[in-house]
């Protein structure tokens, strides 16, 4: 049986899973929808939007609606080598993630697609996201940062914005066939998600779509330090731009941030300026400057007043002489290695759910290390990766983390909770980790007992 093209079957009904079924139904489109954990919820959601309700449980109704589905649009959460993911491509169907299908709809809209930047990498992604908004706004767009942020793409195709700045996941850039932007950087590449993708080369090819689809007027922005990624940079029809701290066509130059065309702004007028900070504002000015959206003092003027979004380095408060610091969006042992890597001494605060992940890394700064206190179910690993590097403790709560914390610190010390893991062990999402945290850190007395 043919698939027919004007149906599609969205599986997985978080917020981007029923920001695609609501659009595609408000389009014309005849919507199925299925979860691996169907509920009442959903089945309210499909019936407000007149969707068919599919229990991939049942082989007959998994068989029937691939078989009659031109378009299988997956959530971001659902792994590659999920069951519904394998009958899509044994039906010879179409997958499509969120930002493929919104480019595809935003490629016809009257009067023309709105310019479009995008960002990938393993950490970074959404600040310098959210940094390459701020620029777009300060140039005279109203722009939104969407994708993987809190903000489907697909939800912002209706509003005004007259720009976009896209943060790209793997998960999203798996399933494109289209999708492109005016400018992207990949910032870095470390293994990560390898609970959702089947190998680390997997995850890098996924990521390497960014810029399977671009044009000769496009521009690739890749740091100058990884060969990898500048392969597949120069390997596409996109021009390439590169960036990094101490070299390339965007780079810090005698505390300066400086592009081609000179000097953009010094690094002490931004708002905060560890080295991770500088460098994602380097790719965004690139993305912006590069794609002809934005000259260089409106780069300055939105990055002077950018503050960047919670749980990444946060600073919660200064207790006895000691810095406490949230870094709960830390969910890959790569991500708290940068974070590592941005102070002198440390007591870190790590643990949570692993995506098999090697946490060794994280111990990679040893002359930085003053103690670890390990949390959550990979205590035990985070433990062996430190030991014979410094003090180790084992809490079993964040109020218990956080006083172990407090006792191994010495004044001039950070207290970093940077897990390099997930949260779901103890929470339901990075954001209530850190949020509990902070709790914990400011319900702390003035002085020690």
């Amino acid at each position: 049986m043919t698939n027919a093209p004007n149906t599609v079957f969205v599986f997985g009904l978080a917020v981007a899973g029923r920001a695609v079924a609501k659009a595609l139904a408000t389009r014309g489109m005849t919507v199925s929808v299925g979860d691996d954990s169907f509920n009442q919820e959903h089945r309210d959601f499909a019936r407000e939007i007149g969707a068919h309700v599919v229990d991939v449980t049942n082989a007959s109704e998994l068989q029937s609606v691939m078989s009659s589905n031109g378009i299988l649009a997956p959530a971001p959460g659902v792994p590659e080598n999920h069951f519904v993911i394998r009958s899509a491509r044994e039906h010879h169907v179409s997958i499509q993630s969120e930002i493929e299908i919104a480019y595809r709809i935003e490629q016809h809209r009257p009067g023309g697609s709105r310019p479009m930047v995008a960002v990938t990498g393993t950490d970074g992604k959404t600040s310098t996201t959210l940094m390459a908004n701020a620029i777009l706004n300060a140039s005279g767009f109203q722009s939104e940062a969407v994708g993987n942020t809190e903000i489907p793409l697909i939800d912002s195709l209706a509003s005004q914005a007259t720009a976009f700045a896209v943060e790209c996941s793997s998960f999203r850039l798996e399933h494109i066939d289209t999708f492109r932007a005016q400018a992207s950087a990949w910032l870095n590449i470390a293994p990560d998600h390898l609970d959702w993708h089947s190998s680390f080369q997997k995850y890098f090819e996924s990521k390497a779509k960014m810029w399977a689809h671009c044009v000769s007027t496009d521009v690739a922005v890749a740091p100058v330090s990884d060969p990898r990624i500048l392969e597949v940079a120069h390997g596409s029809r996109a021009r390439v731009v590169t960036f990094g701290l101490s070299d390339g066509d965007y780079c810090l130059r005698d505390g300066q941030l400086v592009g081609p065309r000179g000097v953009i702004m010094a690094a002490s007028d931004m708002q905060r300026s560890l080295p991770h900070d500088v460098s994602n504002a380097l790719a965004a000015a690139a993305v912006c400057i590069e794609s002809g959206l934005s000259t260089e003092s409106q780069v300055a003027a939105a990055l002077m007043s950018f503050t960047n979004a919670a749980h990444r380095i946060q600073f919660v408060r200064e207790l006895d002489g000691v810095r406490w610091f949230n870094d709960s969006k830390a969910t890959s042992p790569h991500a708290a290695s940068v974070a590592l890597k941005s102070f002198a001494h440390v007591v870190l605060i790590a643990g949570g759910k692993n995506k098999g992940l090697d946490l060794s890394q994280m111990a990679c700064e040893p002359e930085r290390m003053r103690a670890v206190v390990a949390i959550g179910a990979s205590a035990p690993d985070i433990a062996h990766a430190f030991s014979g590097v410094c003090t180790v403790e084992v809490a079993e709560s964040m109020k218990g983390a956080v006083a172990s914390a407090r006792v191994l610190a010495q004044p001039g010390d950070v207290v970093l909770l940077s897990p390099g893991c997930t949260s779901y062990d103890w929470y339901s999402n990075y954001g209530e980790r850190g949020d509990d945290f902070m709790n914990c850190v400011n319900q702390l007395s003035e002085h020690r007992l």
